[in-house]
């Protein structure tokens, strides 16, 4: 299958059902099939969260760092497998183990994600998941997601 980088939002939207504000992925820059993918979100301070979460300091809450990377592995899957929405397929996210927060994301950084392939397995996908900005971890967990025809 041949895919065409960077996925731009558009394209992104062909693959997840997710809408603002909850779609928490801007672009798709690396797919390695059987491998890894990377993408990123940027953070702005535009965002409506940030007049709940902490308004005199804002943070991007680390529950959104994890739903993003788990949006880069559904994409993953949905590459990798050649499924797609409309054909009735949807990722859910199943599982999230040994999650580490390093540092504060805050608006302006630019959320860069990388997610590499462990394991695939009756519909369910298992990856190691890492967030940086400027270089720096940010954040990193083990995500599971779950193929289903709805």
């Amino acid at each position: 299958m041949s895919i065409e980088l960077p996925l731009n939002i558009e394209a992104i939207k062909e693959l997840l059902p997710h809408r603002y504000p909850f779609l928490l992925l801007d672009r798709v820059t690396e797919y390695v099939e059987g491998e890894s993918i990377k993408g990123y979100k940027n953070v702005s301070a535009n965002e409506q969260l940030f007049q709940g979460h902490f308004p005199e300091n804002a943070i991007f809450p680390g529950v959104l760092i994890c739903e993003a990377m788990a949006q880069l592995t559904a994409v993953y899957g949905f590459l990798s497998s050649g499924n797609r929405p409309a054909d009735g397929y949807l990722y859910l996210f199943a599982g999230l183990d040994n999650v580490k927060f390093k540092r504060p994301v805050t608006p302006g950084d630019k959320l860069e994600m990388e997610i590499t392939f462990v394991s695939a397995r009756r519909g369910m996908v298992k990856v190691t998941g890492k967030a940086t900005v400027d270089g720096n971890v940010v954040a990193s967990a083990d995500i599971l997601c779950a193929e289903r025809k709805v």
